[in-house]
């Protein structure tokens, strides 16, 4: 049973990589730029017509999905945070975006499959940051989060 539910979840990241690649594709060559997500909300943003917008899109794409999602497949995520928190959690990832000139999205997506130097050393600082914050919250500070 337990080997069961892993494949599954190995079979799910598979099939949403595979629709996120495609997605990514598509983009790249439809409309001739690079999916990252802090690049699309700065489309969005731009002064244009939105309906005419297809960052806007695609954003909204990537926003109703899980929800679409969630009507078929029951989810097992649970966010066990604070609101505070996660208000802080996001200011912080915007300021890091602009800080590293692109989301995780942008550079761990699009930049590494263009094999973009500066993407590659952008999402091993995010691995990196990411693998440390774990450690030393869980080990460390003994947060269970």
């Amino acid at each position: 049973m337990y080997w069961a539910k892993q494949m599954s979840s190995v079979i799910s990241a598979l099939i949403g990589g595979g629709i996120l690649g495609i997605a990514v594709v598509g983009y790249l060559y439809v409309n001739g730029r690079i999916a990252g997500i802090s690049g699309l909300l700065a489309q969005v943003l731009q002064p244009k017509s939105l309906l005419a917008n297809p960052a806007l899109w695609f954003l909204l794409g990537l926003f109703l999905t899980p929800f679409l999602y969630g009507l078929f497949v029951q989810p097992e995520i649970k966010i066990n945070a604070a609101p505070f928190s996660l208000i802080i959690a996001g200011l912080l990832v915007g300021f890091g975006t602009r800080l590293g000139s692109g989301c995780t999205s942008g550079h761990g997506i699009c930049g590494m499959s263009r094999l973009s130097i500066r993407s590659v050393i952008a999402t091993m600082t995010f691995m990196l940051a990411g693998i440390v914050t774990v450690y030393v919250i869980r080990h460390v500070l003994g947060a269970v989060i």
